[in-house]
Order: structure tokens, then C-alpha cells, then sequence
């Protein structure tokens, strides 16, 4: 009878741990197999007038062949806009940051800074408008970054180059 108690214990943990590890995986994998539509949202008259700066997202890290990212950023003074060729390599939790730090190329960078999180990525791919708080002075941020929160890595950044 012990051993019967004792094949139902290790049948339960089994189906514990494998349904545990079948979940994250499902966590992990679900933007590579399920990716959201691309975007395409468009920047209002007042954001077009007023553009402060711009840039190109980079592969920071040529090594990495998940964490990637391209295409134009438009810095206007209340809007970021990822541009319609902008991409990055699908992941969990991908946020927009400013920083305020300039040619920024590891995690280190991003991790000590005061960044402005602008919100989180709505796809991985097209154009997409991201509101500026109240209050932030645009000179003091040099880079916007595309950041993954849930594992604290850098995807992209880009280097902004003031004026029109």
C-alpha cells in the first residue's frame, strides 16, 4: 500500500511541475508564435509641428540574434513616434523609455539612469505614438529605448539627433 501512496505522490508532482513549466513556457513563447498586428497610429497636427529631434533604432548587441531592432524615431515635443518602418524581435513586456544618457549600448546604462517609461510596446512592428509627460525637458533625453522589463534587457536604442 506504501508504494501505491508513494506512485500517486510522484504522479502528482509530475503533473505539478510539468503543467508549472508548461505554463512560463507558454509565457515565453506566446508573443513569437501569437505576434500582435502591426501598427499603425498616426501622429496629430499639433505632434507634426513641433518635432525636437530624431534617430534610428540599432542591434546593440550584433551577438544577440533575439534582441533586435530598426527603423526611425520622431522626438516631437509631446509625442515619441515609432516610425512605420520601425521592427524589434518579438518578447514579453518590451517598454518605451527615454534616457537620459547618450549612446547607450548595454543594460548597465539603462538599469543606473532616472529613464521616463512612456508605456509599454503595442507591437513589434509599424508606427505608434507614445504621449510625453508633462514636464520632461526633451534636451535633458538623448536616447529613446526600446526595454524589457520582465528580464531587465536592452532590445534597441536609439541615438537622437536634435533639430528636424
Amino acid at each position: 500500500m506504501r508504494g501505491f501512496w508513494r506512485g500517486i505522490a510522484i504522479f502528482m508532482l509530475g503533473g505539478l511541475l510539468g503543467t508549472g513549466f508548461g505554463v512560463a513556457l507558454g509565457f515565453f513563447l506566446f508573443p513569437y508564435v501569437f505576434p500582435p498586428p502591426p501598427a499603425v497610429e498616426q501622429l496629430t497636427e499639433a505632434d507634426r509641428s513641433e518635432r525636437v529631434a530624431t534617430g534610428t533604432f540599432i542591434h546593440a548587441n550584433p551577438s544577440d540574434p533575439i534582441h533586435y531592432g530598426s527603423g526611425k524615431v520622431s522626438v516631437y515635443r509631446n509625442a515619441v513616434y515609432l516610425e512605420p518602418d520601425f521592427a524589434v524581435g518579438p518578447g514579453p513586456a518590451y517598454h518605451v523609455y527615454l534616457v537620459p544618457k547618450a549612446n547607450v549600448r548595454d543594460e548597465a546604462a539603462v538599469k543606473d539612469a532616472m529613464v521616463v517609461d512612456l508605456g509599454r510596446l503595442r507591437a513589434f512592428q509599424g508606427s505608434q505614438r507614445y504621449p510625453i509627460p508633462a514636464g520632461v525637458d526633451l534636451k535633458n533625453y538623448p536616447s529613446v529605448v526600446i526595454w524589457c522589463e520582465r528580464f531587465g534587457v536592452l532590445i534597441s536604442p536609439a541615438d537622437l539627433t536634435p533639430g528636424s
